[in-house]
């Protein structure tokens, strides 16, 4: 039984991990605005961080610790997406456009 929970930590921390670099890469990457660069960040928030912790929760086992790392899993499930929303509501009062946005008005 341990080395069905080894294999299932190993699996989730690798794909935890990899969610990880690719948002990375994707925010470091030439994207065209601050909306665009909000998406791979975001998904680093929620999924990659959430891999992570449910691998931790695999190698804990039916401890206290797990506990703890199901309530930081659902504490990040609900504040990662309303934090993403309110940035980008903020950059959309502070007056910045989308470019796919100013991409599409006709040219004059």
């Amino acid at each position: 039984m341990a080395l069905v929970a080894d294999i299932a930590t190993w699996a989730c921390l690798l794909a935890g991990g990899f969610c990880a670099i690719v948002s990375g890469i994707g925010m470091v990457r030439n994207l065209p605005d601050v909306y665009a660069r909000m998406h791979p960040a975001s998904i680093s928030d929620t999924l990659a961080a959430g891999l992570i912790l449910v691998g931790l929760t695999f190698q804990a086992g039916f401890t206290i610790v797990t506990v703890k790392l199901l309530l930081t899993i659902v504490l990040i499930l609900y504040t990662s997406p309303a934090a993403t929303h309110a940035l980008a509501k903020a950059a959309r009062h502070g007056g910045l456009e989308p470019v796919a946005k100013i991409r599409e008005t006709p040219p004059s």
